[in-house]
């Protein structure tokens, strides 16, 4: 063999030598990533259960009072468990005949986007969405006032924000971070256009005003709250009082179970 033909198998092998050293250090990498965790097959997609319920999921989106998609919403899909589903499409089916229709803003919510909620709530310095969303209320008694907590009843699936559209429903524009923010208890007209029936406030309105039954609201605001309440009541939600557009189906599949799998169509059986 000459010298060249053994300086070229020299390289030869050092080359193969590399590669598998390669392949060995990434196997592990690989093989010791945790999968994501899925949801309990009592969990279900609303839009399987019921096509006409409108979604304007804005965890999904810079729309919020983050002001940023918050962590493990990864696709604007409403996941609930399924007696919550089917109660809705109860109470949808009741709205639709009186020329209405439900809209869900947020469903279950991964504990890990409630960590994101406490990180925010601690950052005192964040306040690029305050004028839309906590106008009148100093950051530092986000905790204190309970607006933010560790926990959230919607990780445990039977919780749903929502409101009522009138039909038929107009489209809701896209919100541009950076625009001009309006207070989220201003008038109608005013406020961001989310195509909801005149409620009084926006959603996640960190304000009294949002309190279901606030003596402030009243006439066609009033008229609005009671009906959606009224057609929620009916098939089994329980309203919280400090949030005109927060519900839980009662009695819950999972009352102490706080979930993290992500907000996807992949978390879902069947899909």
């Amino acid at each position: 063999m000459t010298r060249l033909s053994r300086t070229r198998t020299v390289w030869r092998t050092l080359a193969v030598a590399a590669a598998a050293l390669l392949t060995v250090t990434a196997v592990p990498a690989t093989a010791g990533a945790e999968p994501e965790p899925k949801a309990p097959e009592e969990f279900v997609a609303l839009d399987r259960v019921d096509r006409t319920i409108l979604h304007e999921m804005r965890y999904t989106t810079a729309h919020n009072f983050v002001g940023e998609r918050i962590d493990g919403y990864r696709q604007p899909v409403c996941i609930l468990t399924k007696p919550a589903a089917l109660a809705l499409r109860k109470a949808q089916r009741g709205l639709l005949k009186q020329g209405y229709s439900l809209k869900v803003y947020d469903c279950y919510r991964p504990q890990r986007a409630v960590d994101h909620f406490v990180r925010w709530a601690e950052d005192l310095d964040d306040e690029r969405m305050k004028a839309e969303f906590y106008p009148n209320v100093d950051k530092s008694r986000l905790f204190a006032d309970g607006y933010i907590a560790a926990k959230s009843g919607h990780s445990r699936g039977s919780t749903v924000d929502l409101t009522i559209v009138k039909l038929p429903a107009l489209p809701t524009r896209p919100f541009v971070p950076g625009e001009p923010l309006v207070p989220c208890f201003a008038p109608v007209g005013e406020r961001f256009p989310d195509s909801s029936v005149d409620m009084g406030t926006g959603y996640d309105c960190f304000d009294t005003l949002s309190h279901t039954d606030s003596p402030r609201i009243t006439g066609v605001q009033r008229a609005n709250r009671d009906l959606l309440r009224g057609a929620l009541s009916e098939v089994g939600f329980v309203n919280l009082p400090e949030e005109w557009w927060h519900f839980t189906y009662k009695p819950e599949v999972f009352p102490d179970t706080y979930f993290d799998f992500p907000v996807s169509r992949r978390s879902v059986a069947g899909h």
